[in-house]
């Protein structure tokens, strides 16, 4: 393979934000003429069949893709700018905030949905639901949930079988998280009857979909809520241990966007990553072939880019919807 993927131990970012990462990596030669510094919140296995792709037209460029959870990128990129030249994250109110507020640069029309993109400057590429997953051991023998109504009452019927044994997102310090949450709040009351259960079955708060889902494998949980569903689908070593449920009522679901930053220093080498990024991901027949879901731009979702999403971002409404969270999980 022409180019080589290995982890690199050395990078050239501030050190005060070295322990941020949760994975870095380099790929392409180490002797390329230009580096693309992306920063993102996902999983380096998900995403690295799409940058092989697009180092396959562009012998001369490398990239450093560094990863990080969706809040701390928010924090990371306020802060240092121009320090990358991509920005990639399932939080969709944080990025678009971020593209609100002039981080991004506009790369013209790319043909993309109006409701996938705004200000020709911030562009969904993958399409994707918030899941139940489930350890199928300790469901055995009784019905599956299919609801969050169904899941509530499977809790209340065994609450010795789940004490201390559900998962969920600490929408506190997660930034997809707290968009989840939010987003199902606006849709039902369901959604804080479920909190309620949770808090009294002694849940336990993670930063992300692939903690969660490595307990379930374990049994240390047996039931993580709002788990992004490619996580949990790719882990396929795992598929006999969990099982994932979109739940039939009110599905909630995100879309991960990119931008180019403003202080970029290759506008036309990031330019060109995205094109690639969103050309593949809306080609089914190709997008097949890569492990993020693709976006599908015959069906527009309930939740698009807009300002709509920055409701939540308001530090009142925020902190009043993180009281009631806080109430209602820690019993």
């Amino acid at each position: 393979m022409r180019y080589i993927f290995f982890l690199i131990l050395t990078f050239l970012v501030q050190p005060v934000l070295a322990e941020e990462w949760e994975d870095q990596q380099f790929f392409g030669s180490a002797t390329s003429q230009k580096t693309l510094r992306i920063l993102s919140n996902t999983d380096t296995r998900f995403f690295a069949p799409i940058i092989e792709s697009f180092l396959k037209s562009q012998p001369s460029v490398s990239v450093k893709y560094l990863v990080t959870g969706s809040a701390e990128l928010y924090d990371i990129f306020r802060t240092s700018p121009e320090d990358f030249d991509v920005v990639i994250s399932s939080a969709m109110d944080l990025q678009f905030k971020l593209v609100n507020d002039g981080y991004a640069l506009a790369l013209g029309d790319l043909e993309h949905p109006d409701w996938a993109q705004w200000r020709e400057s911030l562009f969904a590429f993958s399409t994707e639901p918030a899941t139940i997953v489930i350890n199928r051991e300790a469901f055995e023998g009784v019905p599956t949930p299919s609801s969050r109504q169904d899941l509530i009452k499977a809790l209340r019927q065994r609450p010795e079988t789940f004490q201390g044994r559900v998962g969920t997102y600490d929408v506190r310090h997660s930034g997809l998280g707290y968009f989840f949450a939010t987003q199902d709040a606006r849709a039902s009351e369901t959604y804080w009857r479920l909190t309620e259960v949770f808090g009294s079955l002694g849940v336990r708060l993670y930063c992300c979909s692939g903690d969660m889902i490595d307990d379930l494998v374990s049994g240390k949980i047996a039931v993580a809520y709002n788990v992004l569903g490619s996580y949990a689908l790719g882990r396929e070593d795992a598929q006999s241990q969990i099982k994932v449920i979109l739940p039939s009522n009110f599905p909630t679901k995100m879309m991960r966007s990119a931008f180019v930053s403003t202080n970029t220093r290759l506008p036309d080498v990031a330019g060109t990553f995205i094109k690639h990024l969103t050309g593949i991901q809306a080609d089914i027949s190709k997008a097949a072939t890569f492990p993020l879901p693709p976006l599908d731009r015959t069906v527009e979702p309930a939740i698009s880019l807009d300002p709509a999403l920055m409701t939540y971002l308001d530090r009142l409404k925020r902190r009043t919807f993180i009281q009631e969270w806080e109430s209602a999980i820690i019993q």
